[in-house]
């Protein structure tokens, strides 16, 4: 209420202040529960992958050392990946990211591990934080910098450092 010599009167502050506490309340917990949710969207859909690890009992059905498929979480559901669908391996954090088909699949891993555990004669590391399968290699274009990138048959470009870039070209001819 406005009176006429311009103060503000908002009443009875000991009736209003439950009012107004109640109302910021509900508001914090609003924009909790919409980050709670936003945040549970997000990590069901970008999923997460997962080695197949060994078998609590019996034999392995595939060496684990170097796993034809790759366990992936994805909207709630478990799929198989296999592991020759894989068209390149990103590292990004304390993640790879395993591209396939259009979408990556983080997997809590280094490069150096997850190198150790892939074919050799079908993924080649062409970068500090790229591995790339050679199924998918279609040209490898050099650059003025001497270093080069990796055009692939999906359509996907990878860089290729120099470090790495004799290693592409000998195991790309060999197979």
């Amino acid at each position: 209420m406005r009176s006429s010599s311009g103060n503000y009167d908002v009443g009875a502050w000991w009736r209003e202040l439950p009012y107004e506490y109640l109302k910021d309340v509900r508001s914090y917990f609003e924009v909790l529960l919409v980050l709670g949710f936003y945040r549970l969207l997000l990590m069901r859909w970008q999923g997460e992958a997962s080695l197949l690890g060994e078998p609590d009992e019996g034999p392995a059905v595939e060496p684990v050392q170097q796993p034809e498929r790759f366990l992936v979480r994805k909207l709630g559901k478990d799929f198989l990946l296999p592991a020759f669908e894989i068209e390149w391996i990103q590292a990004w954090g304390n993640y790879v990211n395993l591209h396939v088909r259009g979408h990556d699949y983080p997997l809590r891993s280094t490069m150096a591990a997850i190198e150790r555990r892939l074919d050799g004669k079908r993924f080649v590391r062409v970068h500090r934080s790229y591995i790339v399968n050679l199924d998918f290699v279609q040209t490898i274009t050099p650059l003025e910098s001497g270093d080069a990138r990796a055009s692939l048959r999906t359509g996907g470009e990878v860089p290729v450092s120099r470090r790495y870039r004799d290693a592409l070209k000998n195991l790309s001819m060999a197979s």
